[in-house]
């Protein structure tokens, strides 16, 4: 089969770790594009939205790679929590959590030789109850500064989660089998151990050779 390049259209080192755990060697180009909620946009149609708006931006520039994007939303009451601006609206996010179940939806878009596929894994996560002193010891870290809803399960924060129901993996940002999924229906396979290739189907034909011997 023949190896494709992968770009990942993020910064997240999430999903970059992500990618390296399974073994798909890629190239990070992050999409810079507006985040804003349209007029009656719903979150899970907001975040699959950017996701695609991420991968085709990339796509345009990189027409023969693999382009992989993804955005991350927590929801709680209907509300979107987004990465808290200081210290103080990260404790009084976390504050919010304790104690109940929100969910986590990860948006996914795969982009290859001109075909699109998106996908959204939804996810609930139950918080423990968490007292005002734990709540400014894990924010004292730094670790839930860059993070949706104000906490990381792939760190310190794994000590505040008591119940995981659906993907793990989508909590930190990256459905892994459901992107297999996706790139299998633009035509890329994954082979475990050896990356990413183009599903026999779609590979390139073989260069043209004489025949052998001669006169």
């Amino acid at each position: 089969m023949t190896a494709v390049r992968v770009v990942l259209a993020s910064q997240s080192p999430r999903r970059q770790q992500l990618l390296s755990l399974i073994g798909i060697p890629h190239e990070v180009h992050a999409a810079d594009i507006d985040e804003t909620f349209t007029p009656d946009e719903s979150p899970v149609p907001h975040c699959e939205r950017l996701a695609r708006e991420k991968a085709m931006t990339i796509a345009r520039h990189e027409p023969g790679a693999v382009v992989i994007a993804a955005d991350t939303i927590v929801v709680l009451d209907g509300e979107v929590l987004g990465k808290p601006a200081d210290a103080a609206e990260a404790r009084a996010t976390l504050a919010r959590l304790s104690g109940r179940t929100h969910t986590v939806h990860t948006a996914m878009a795969v982009v290859h030789g001109g075909a699109l596929r998106t996908g959204v894994e939804s996810v609930t996560v139950t918080f423990r109850a968490l007292t005002p002193a734990f709540i400014a010891r894990y924010v004292a870290t730094g670790e839930p500064m860059d993070k949706a809803g104000a906490y990381g399960i792939q760190g310190f924060g794994a000590t505040i989660v008591s119940r995981i129901d659906g993907d793990y993996f989508a909590v930190m940002g990256l459905a892994l089998g459901h992107l297999v999924q996706l790139l299998r229906e633009v035509g890329v396979e994954y082979e475990v151990g050896g990356g990413l290739h183009l599903a026999p189907g779609d590979a390139p034909p073989p260069t043209a050779r004489a025949p052998s011997g001669g006169v």
